[in-house]
């Protein structure tokens, strides 16, 4: 690289690594925040905790990074607008691949970033953070469940203890299954145990009945002297974790088992799956694109009607938009899967042919003004309320 481009590639790695950042910060404490209930109530440690909440954040980074890529290209290169560094760089007779070349180089090793955590740390951490979900479900099932209140194991799957027997059986059990769309069960019983063997733990429940809704909504009741209730839709000590396509590897994906039991069931999601890990890693060279036809020229301050970061943003927002729509449509309908590279195409070529033309990127005009009005009575209110509070506080109690 050049000097001038070694210029423009730290001042926008060190704005993409300090986004890259804090949006993960902000991202781990509240994923982190929406599991502390399940870890707390089923006993486990501290440690077990901040690797639960860590094991998170390499399915985030893959989505956090392209907008980072967009936030750094368009501030740097907003910014060295503002300080008239483009319209010097231009004056110099340095041709505009000067100011690309960085940007870009920033955005492949983005890319290759996003597609190594997608690709082979993300499917490794999702496994353990199944088997560590799955032991704490199996932990807040045998011990941990507060007497007297319902707490939600899973998706669909309630369970309340009346009281806790001297013997350390439970007494008064309430178990509520609608984990199957077309089914509802509800177990009571008058005591219930947790027994561990060597096939895993089975929660045994006696002296109860069985109340069963079917999707007629018809109703049967069944009365038991024992029951075992299957626990291997969610503990791990029965060996039988379920795992579903966005936790398989790349390896999997491409030569899927066919007796795989959710594969049997979902066989598209696997394949859409499969296709947007080939593409969803192209997003950081697509958002740096748009930024570098959004805010790669010089501009006068008279022609930004809205900020570029902002307009960037916006944009690589409604291509994103456009992605995960058509991989929801694609997980049901193959006819979708070509589009999916469809909307990775007209994300590279739309901002290259505004390059390419010396066009500027930007919303449009009718948008834009509406957005400026929208953000000039934002600012007005703000500045009014500043001041008002200042002249309430400046006027000091009332003398009477």
């Amino acid at each position: 690289m050049k000097l001038i481009e070694r210029y423009i590639f730290r001042r926008a790695f060190g704005i993409f690594i300090g986004a890259l950042l804090s949006v993960l910060a902000i991202v781990w404490m509240t994923q982190a925040l929406t599991r502390i209930n399940l870890v707390t109530d089923s006993g486990q440690s501290a440690a077990a905790f901040l690797e639960l909440a860590t094991l998170m954040l390499p399915s985030v980074v893959p989505e956090v990074i392209p907008f980072a890529v967009a936030i750094a290209a368009a501030h740097t290169l907003s910014s060295m607008n503002v300080d008239s560094e483009l319209s010097v760089i231009g004056a110099s007779g340095a041709s505009r691949s000067a100011i690309y070349r960085p940007i870009l180089v920033l955005a492949l090793l983005a890319c290759v970033t996003s597609f190594v955590f997608a690709n082979v740390i993300d499917p490794a951490t999702k496994t353990r953070f199944r088997e560590l979900l799955a032991n704490a479900h199996g932990d807040l099932l045998s011990t941990f469940i507060q007497e007297g209140s319902f707490r939600k194991v899973e998706d669909g799957l309630y369970v309340q203890i009346g009281e806790r027997l001297p013997s350390g059986r439970l007494g008064e059990l309430v178990v509520i299954d609608s984990r199957a769309d077309d089914l509802d069960l509800i177990y009571y019983a008058r005591e219930g145990s947790v027994v561990s063997g060597d096939q895993g733990s089975t929660l045994l429940m006696s002296d109860g009945e069985v109340h069963r809704r079917d999707a007629a909504g018809e109703v049967s009741v069944v009365r038991f002297t024992s029951y075992a209730f299957d626990l291997s839709q969610f503990s791990a000590a029965t060996g039988q974790i379920t795992y579903f396509a966005k936790d398989r590897s790349l390896a999997f994906l491409l030569n899927p088992d066919t007796t795989d039991r959710v594969y049997q069931q979902t066989p598209q999601a696997f394949r859409a799956e499969l296709h947007k890990r080939f593409t969803d890693w192209l997003y950081g060279l697509v958002f740096a694109l748009v930024a570098l036809a959004v805010a790669g020229d010089a501009r006068s301050h008279r022609e930004a009607r809205v900020h570029p970061l902002i307009t960037a943003l916006l944009i690589s927002l409604l291509i994103r938009w456009a992605g995960y729509f058509v991989v929801g449509k694609a997980q049901s309908s193959a006819a979708w899967i070509p589009v999916i590279y469809l909307v990775i195409a007209a994300g590279v070529l739309l901002p290259v042919w505004f390059m390419a033309t010396n066009r500027t990127m930007e919303l449009p005009t009718r948008r834009t003004e509406q957005l400026a009005t929208i953000f000039e009575k934002a600012r007005a209110r703000l500045s009014y309320a500043a001041a008002r509070s200042r002249a309430l506080v400046g006027a000091g109690p009332a003398k009477t």
